[in-house]
């Protein structure tokens, strides 16, 4: 619950933790996911350690940076929303100006991460913030925000494969592709959660336009993104141990459509969660395969 306003001028350190999320690390965890399977798959194995570090850190400060700016951009909206009432800056307890301030913060430290690495990756990294700043706008505009998260985030993949080989090949745009099918699924769930005050307020979301073809079209989306991962296995040559942990991705797609079976908003919330797990399976696979 929120603690209440924080005096002008004041800093609440614990309510800018808040902002990060850092109670909350699901976020980071669902980028992370396809980062570590960009980065195991573009050195077939285990990658650069001193890469392997400036990527996981990066993660968390990217993560981080995008809470911040989302919520900058939803203050005026957050306190009519159930699920987002209490964030620190729709209840007063962080100012805007401080917002900004640690969104710059958290990019600046990002992008000292990033100058470690090669050209090709600083590159790609400036595309990253750039889809990173705008998608918290892009709600108010089109009913397909969560294509452009699903875009933000699979930008990792590129920027790994870059950092790791130099270059950015054919299957790291597949995988791409993969990773922005995989945040479509899991964001839409999470915009089932809200979509009634969605809807109330104004702000638009692929809940919203799918409407009650949401279970069938999030059904045909994951079973295109396990096409999708079927075929980064294949184009990596990944084995058996890869197709397990892909059958185990496929049983928890079922398990997901069976949580939002009644479109109940916690059930919807417990199935994003769910895509951790999804995560992991994957991940395991192309570790173990190597």
């Amino acid at each position: 619950m929120a603690t209440g306003r924080t005096a002008k001028g004041a800093i609440n350190w614990h309510a800018l933790a808040r902002l990060m999320r850092m109670h909350r690390p699901i976020g980071t965890l669902l980028l992370l996911w396809p980062t570590l399977w960009a980065l195991w798959l573009a050195a077939k194995g285990l990658p650069d350690g001193a890469v392997l570090v400036v990527f996981v850190l990066g993660t968390f400060l990217m993560r981080s940076a995008g809470c911040v700016i989302n919520d900058y951009a939803d203050r005026h909206f957050d306190g009519h929303v159930a699920r987002t009432r209490d964030r620190p800056l729709a209840t007063g307890e962080v100012e805007p100006s401080h917002a900004i301030a640690l969104f710059i913060a958290l990019v600046l430290v990002s992008g000292l991460l990033v100058f470690t690495q090669n050209r090709l990756t600083i590159g790609l990294a400036v595309a990253a913030v750039a889809l990173a700043s705008v998608y918290p706008f892009m709600k108010r505009y089109t009913y397909l925000p969560q294509v452009w998260l699903g875009a933000a985030f699979a930008w990792a993949v590129p920027m790994a494969f870059a950092a790791q080989t130099n270059t950015v090949p054919p299957l790291a745009w597949l995988l791409l592709s993969a990773v922005v099918l995989w945040v479509l699924i899991y964001d839409t769930q999470y915009a089932m959660v809200d979509r009634e005050d969605d809807l109330r307020i104004g702000l638009k979301s692929t809940a919203i336009l799918f409407d009650d073809a949401d279970r069938i079209i999030i059904g045909i989306l994951q079973l295109l993104l396990l096409i999708n991962l079927w075929l980064v296995g294949r184009q990596a040559g990944l084995g058996a141990a890869y197709l397990a942990g892909l059958g185990v991705a496929a049983a928890l797609a079922i398990y997901q459509q069976w949580l939002i079976k009644d479109r109940e908003p916690s059930r919807c919330f417990r199935a994003f969660l769910n895509n951790n797990w999804f995560g992991i399976a994957i991940f395991a696979g192309i570790v173990a395969s190597y």
